[in-house]
């Protein structure tokens, strides 16, 4: 078979493996989104809001896995990933659902599963030889929408105030800084901080949405998190800014 054969062949093996993987997955949202909103007493837009939240994350799968995934195969560690994002995706429905006790220990439950599997894709996507620069994107979008959605949800809750949201906004922040300051947009090397900001982040949100947990140690809690990733986004801001000159001809 000719080269182009070859490559055609590949993608197309690629593009339905993912497409079997986000229709089952979807399927999957809208069943459990069915089922929380009818033992929760939920909205009747709850469901929808998951799906098509969902669907717009399949879709971006779809438009951008050809080109940054160089296998065959979607790999499992992708649909570990892609397990976080429908967990991400129930999570986001909940938004403007109200703060009763029961909808926020779902919510707990749903982050609490979605960070747990954040320490699953990476390992799995390096033991299977699938790592690619997609997986690495696909799971570092899945953790600052989590993030995002998290401190929306810990707003809701009432436990802690509007800058939560901070925790979820930096990230943005620094990516559309990068429009206006090139070498904001430069690659940074892996650091152990990063990840642990990141990690420290999560966990702390979730731990505001448990019921029982005091208002006054949740914010504490949120506070303290946030300071540190505000911290880790400084180390990396002033790091770029030092080597700014670097990226000039």
């Amino acid at each position: 078979m000719p080269m182009d054969g070859v490559v055609a062949d590949q993608r197309g093996r690629l593009l339905r493996g993912a497409l079997a993987g986000t229709g089952i997955t979807l399927a999957a949202v809208g069943l459990c989104a069915v089922a929380a909103s009818e033992a929760l007493a939920l909205g009747s837009t709850y469901a929808p809001k998951a799906v098509a939240g969902f669907a717009v994350v399949a879709a971006l799968i779809v438009a951008t896995l050809p080109e940054h995934h160089p296998f065959a195969r979607f790999g499992w560690a992708n649909h570990v990933t892609l397990a976080r994002a429908a967990l991400v995706a129930l999570l986001a429905a909940l938004v403007g659902e109200g703060d009763a006790p029961r909808i926020m220990a779902f919510a707990a439950a749903l982050g609490g599963a979605a960070v747990a599997l954040d320490f699953v894709d990476g390992r799995v996507a390096r033991a299977t030889g699938l790592a690619s620069a997609f997986g690495a994107r696909f799971d570092m979008e899945t953790d600052a929408a989590l993030v995002m959605v998290l401190a929306l949800l810990a707003w809701q809750s009432g436990h802690v105030g509007p800058w939560v949201l901070a925790s979820g906004l930096l990230r943005y922040a620094f990516v559309a800084a990068g429009r206006w300051w090139p070498w904001l947009r430069r690659a940074l090397a892996p650091r152990f901080r990063r990840k642990a900001a990141a990690a420290v982040q999560m966990i702390a949100l979730v731990v505001v949405l448990v019921p029982g947990v005091p208002p006054p140690a949740g914010m504490l809690i949120a506070a303290g998190a946030l300071v540190f990733l505000c911290y880790s986004f400084l180390v990396d801001t002033l790091w770029l800014h030092d080597h700014a000159e670097d990226l000039r001809p």
